[in-house]
């Protein structure tokens, strides 16, 4: 049995920079169907209806109190921040992998956690995010782009029929 694809460590840049030994966790967006139940006369169960997506949400936490990150925080009509998250996934075989995270998103938090004496003071940042694509190895495996109505997974647009029908 290989091991493969084993995150091994990963970056985040935000507006342009980098955080590279500035970083403690990233928790990556998780897309989530919003799905309806539905059972009618005939069906002898409910089965689930995709009725559009669930709010993408994604966080990071920074070992240093950033000025610049601070500065970025807000919900403001046409403002969305570039955040780029790459990883290294490394095989047992030594082959290294990269996975990139490309997101638009607006700040809705920054947490400057609790302050004590002889600790350092981290800094935990929420984001709404409208546009997130997912890269492995060069592949895209998902991109979903909230406003412009995109949902391509493995390829495939599962909203372009949708889009056609109301002329978008």
């Amino acid at each position: 049995m290989a091991i493969r694809n084993i995150l091994k460590n990963f970056n985040l840049f935000v507006d342009g920079r980098g955080y590279a030994g500035e970083l403690g966790d990233y928790t990556p967006c998780s897309p989530s169907v919003a799905a309806e139940e539905w059972r009618a006369g005939g069906m002898n169960a409910p089965i689930d209806i995709d009725m559009g997506q669930e709010k993408m949400t994604s966080s990071f936490v920074l070992k240093n109190y950033s000025a610049d990150v601070l500065a970025l925080w807000g919900v403001a009509p046409g403002r969305l921040i570039q955040f780029t998250a790459r990883g290294a996934l490394e095989s047992e075989d030594g082959k290294v992998t990269p996975v990139i995270h490309n997101m638009r998103a607006k700040i809705l938090q920054n947490d400057r956690g609790t302050w004590s004496p002889g600790q350092s003071a981290s800094l935990t940042t929420n984001l709404s995010v409208e546009y997130f694509k997912e890269t492995i190895d060069g592949q895209v495996v998902t991109e979903i782009d909230v406003i412009n109505m995109v949902r391509m997974v493995g390829g495939v647009d599962h909203l372009a029929e949708q889009r056609a029908a109301l002329g978008i």
